[in-house]
């Protein structure tokens, strides 16, 4: 494709192609990578489509960058670390609320850019710009409270103390399903403490990321201190695997899921660098017979049914203990009947689509495997044609049992699978038993003091609430 600049139209090579959506700020599109301070196509030259998960339709290209685009990317960004880790932290606490002042007066812009990409409804959008914005105004604060420690030495005429300072070049490998709060969660700590970050958006998301990329330019952030490679997902496992691996970068940080995680840290590990992994979760739902049951249908189906359950801590087990068992199913089965499935900027949608067409295809073969091992699909289940969007029903899923997937695997989905159970011992044990982490649990009783809330509690448990 030949590149125009045109209204409502792009910055880089996507030619005359119009945008499905009208933005306040035409300049706010950015559809290029960002290197040292430029926005820049790749070496090769070559371009990827970006889809509307709401229509299946091509609306967007951005650079599809690989392996041979890392090197110069890595040397300007640590080019900009030998600069950058000297300038005072209040300096770098300025530009960052800086930076959250631009991103919220975006807010409706990047919302519709962000509908577009993932398929979330409008609400779901600015809720996650709202949660987002928190992590720039946090670090910002963090910037100046980086401190030291002295302790008292073992030996007399010595002195113990730790100094802390800037590592250098990062890298952040983020997913799709939140990519504004993971890219301001990751990019406000390093850019607070001192420290360059190289971004490799997904796919699916490449243009919210260069959005804020590009607030972060017009915040005053000098070039290299923070660069985004866009790449197709055939490219991402060698451009992913050249960044882990530079010996300039210092730090990785990775949310996905478990399997590529391990083959970063496997990369990683070559070069001993540090590596944060935020992988997938199974997360279970424990209700108790004396738990309020309206309050917790309320939570867990919105929470399920987020972003067509798209999230790392979405409940993906639901036990249920078996006396209140059928009152609970059937609050949850209404509940989802009530959902409006639809495009993400149609108004009154409630659940928008899965963002990519795999997501789909795992959802039907993971009601399929329960349907044949049992389980009863009391409602939802099936595809959703509309628009040739990547639509699936919202779905309740009951009797259901361990072998099943949609226990042992984590479903990303609108799937939601409750499972009966007697009593505590049992409860807990089931919980526990799944090979994946359980990144997220939400025990339901009538006391948050309740001893259950915290023998609950199991070897995998990351977050209790």
């Amino acid at each position: 494709m030949t590149g125009t600049n045109g209204t409502n139209g792009t910055n880089g090579t996507n030619g005359t192609r119009q945008l499905p959506f009208e933005l306040k700020s035409q300049a706010l599109f950015k559809d290029q990578a960002y290197v040292n301070g430029e926005w820049v196509e790749a070496k090769s030259g070559a371009r990827f489509e970006i889809v509307d998960p709401g229509t299946g339709k091509v609306w967007a290209t951005a650079p599809n960058m690989a392996a041979e685009d890392v090197d110069a990317t890595v040397q300007s960004a640590h080019q900009a670390f030998l600069t950058y880790r000297k300038v005072n932290p209040r300096e770098r606490a300025q530009k960052l609320m800086k930076w959250d002042t631009l991103i919220r007066e975006a807010r409706d812009d990047l919302a519709r850019i962000l509908v577009h990409e993932t398929g979330k409804p409008l609400a779901e959008a600015y809720g996650e710009i709202d949660y987002a914005v928190g992590f720039t105004w946090w670090f910002a604060g963090e910037a100046e409270r980086v401190r030291g420690t002295v302790a008292t030495p073992a030996a007399p005429g010595r002195r113990v103390f730790t100094v802390k300072q800037p590592i250098g070049v990062a890298a952040a490998l983020v997913p799709w399903n939140f990519p504004f709060a993971m890219i301001l969660r990751k990019c406000g700590a390093a850019l607070a403490a001192g420290c360059p970050m190289i971004i490799k958006p997904s796919p699916e998301t490449p243009l919210s990321v260069l959005t804020l990329v590009h607030l972060a330019e017009k915040a005053g952030f000098e070039k290299g201190l923070l660069s985004v490679l866009t790449t197709d997902l055939e490219n991402t496992p060698a451009l992913s695997e050249a960044l882990c691996k530079h010996p300039l970068v210092k730090k990785v940080t990775f949310t996905g899921s478990t399997r590529i995680g391990k083959l970063i840290a496997a990369h990683c590990a070559e070069g001993l660098k540090k590596v944060t992994l935020e992988l997938g979760g199974n997360c279970p739902v424990l209700i108790f017979d004396d738990a309020d049951l309206s309050a917790a249908c309320a939570q867990i189906a919105a929470l399920k049914f987020r972003h067509a359950g798209q999230a790392c801590i979405t409940a993906n087990r639901v036990y249920v203990q078996r006396g209140v068992y059928d009152k609970f199913t059937t609050m949850v089965a209404d509940y989802s009947r009530g959902l409006k499935v639809g495009h993400g900027m149609t108004e009154g949608t409630t659940m928008g689509p899965l963002t990519t067409p795999r997501g789909v295809d795992k959802a039907e073969a993971q009601v399929e495997d329960a349907r044949k091992l049992g389980a009863r699909i009391v409602t939802g289940g099936k595809r959703v044609k509309i628009d040739g969007g990547y639509f699936f029903e919202p779905t309740v899923i009951l009797d259901a049992t361990q072998e099943m997937q949609i226990a042992q695997e984590e479903s990303f989905a609108p799937l939601c699978a409750i499972f009966p159970f007697d009593t505590e011992e049992e409860a807990v044990e089931l919980a526990n038993a799944t090979s994946v982490r359980t990144f997220h649990l939400s025990p339901f009783t009538a006391s948050a003091s309740d001893p259950r809330c915290f023998t609950s509690v199991g070897t995998w448990t990351g977050i209790v609430d």
